[in-house]
């Protein structure tokens, strides 16, 4: 399904949106980071796929493979890190405290009675459990029933306590709230909601590291190296991180933004189609574990309505399907590994351009060169096996292999 957004605009980035998120607060970001050993010192790849492109009937194909940002497999460690690090510099802005210092584990000893709590799907939770590690305070994670185990045991080994409800995402988020305003914690999430904008900015503001790699070699005064730009939606925070760089740098020739999501969890297409933050309409219940989100943040929309062009949603089925195609390089192209809810943007780019009506409606041709953004490796190995056909080690292996080839 896949609805052609109304109120989106082609125009100069909003300046209420740029002291919101901008290009500068990220780039920030992005050099607080770059002194953390848990992450790759080098930006993740963005892998082209001339193939799959001419398969598929687009001039290019870009695909920003976040697998390789870190041990953790997941661009959410750009997220939940930025906001604790921010989150403990506003609380104790007099101390002379540094990123760096504080990512080293210089000022545990201070910080050992905080404590942060955030519900999670998994990759967040893994992410705000590892930077919490290194900073040296608590953290305390909530999953809901959805969540297996698979998901939760590497949580759990960074050090996190682990709480668990009955009731699916949203619930869990309420869950989250509920322990912080008892417990005198603080939650760090990508959910923004009434009062709680703070951290969610800066969550988005950490994934729109991602956007910043891939334009730091572009022609400053050229045009945007990509036509299309598609992203998962979820709560729509990774979507406003990403769109809000592009946004900013490009104003009216800004690329056509498509942000995707799983039938079941469509509460950002819902949204467009009733011009607010809405709810999902479906279960809630998705293979995508990371995109199984029932409510929009509001925050996050601010960013995603004037700015997405199309709103889509794929099946489970459509993303296990992507996922193989990816793993294989079934096309002749660089094999990829990617989880279920990174391949969902390739699983939207197959169904649009199968559909002759989807495919003008989103203005793919020749001449489209599209981006999409693997949000994650094999981040429940289990799963991925099961659906692949294969290890995460063994596609890896594959793409290490077809390199060596290509060089030859």
């Amino acid at each position: 399904m896949f609805f052609t957004n109304p109120r989106a605009s082609r125009r100069a980035y909003d300046e209420s949106l740029r002291e919101v998120m901008s290009i500068a607060r990220g780039k920030q970001s992005r050099q607080w980071l770059s002194s953390w050993s848990r992450l790759s010192p080098e930006p993740t790849p963005a892998w082209a796929l001339p193939r799959l492109a001419a398969q598929l009937g687009i001039g290019a194909l870009t695909v920003k493979d976040e697998s390789k940002r870190s041990a953790l497999g997941s661009f959410k460690v750009l997220g939940a890190p930025v906001a604790l690090l921010r989150l403990v510099l506003r609380r104790w802005p007099d101390r002379g405290w540094t990123p760096g210092d504080l990512l080293a584990g210089r000022h545990a000893g201070a910080l050992r009675d905080f404590v942060v709590v955030s519900a999670t799907d998994g990759n967040h939770g893994r992410a705000l459990a590892a930077a919490a590690q290194s900073i040296g305070c608590r953290c305390v994670i909530v999953l809901h029933a959805q969540v297996s185990q698979e998901r939760e045991t590497p949580i759990a080994q960074l050090g996190a306590e682990i709480v668990r409800i009955a009731g699916n995402y949203d619930e869990s988020v309420e869950e989250a709230a509920r322990l912080a305003g008892a417990n005198g914690w603080e939650v760090v999430s990508d959910t923004s909601y009434d009062s709680y904008e703070e951290v969610p900015r800066d969550v988005m503001q950490g994934y729109g590291i991602l956007a910043d790699e891939l334009l730091e070699h572009a022609a400053g005064d050229g045009p945007c190296p990509f036509t299309h730009v598609i992203v998962q939606g979820g709560v729509g925070g990774l979507a406003a991180g990403v769109a809000s760089h592009f946004w900013e740098r490009y104003g009216a020739a800004r690329p056509a933004f498509i942000v995707v999501e799983p039938e079941q969890a469509d509460c950002l297409l819902q949204s467009a189609r009733s011009g607010r933050p809405a709810r999902a309409t479906g279960s809630v219940d998705s293979v995508m574990a990371g995109l199984a989100c029932g409510e929009t943040s509001p925050l996050a929309w601010r960013f995603l309505q004037p700015a997405v062009d199309l709103f889509m949603t794929v099946t489970d089925a459509q993303a296990e399907q992507a996922m193989r195609t990816l793993a294989t390089g079934e096309a002749g192209d660089v094999p990829v590994l990617s989880g279920e809810s990174g391949a969902a943007g390739l699983a939207a780019l197959q169904v649009l351009a199968a559909d002759p009506d989807a495919r003008r409606a989103a203005g793919l041709g020749p001449a489209a060169h599209v981006l999409l953004v693997s949000t994650e490796g094999a981040t429940a190995p289990g799963v991925y096996r099961a659906i692949t056909g294969r290890s995460g080690e063994e596609v890896v292996a594959a793409q290490e292999q077809w390199l060596l080839r290509e060089q030859r």
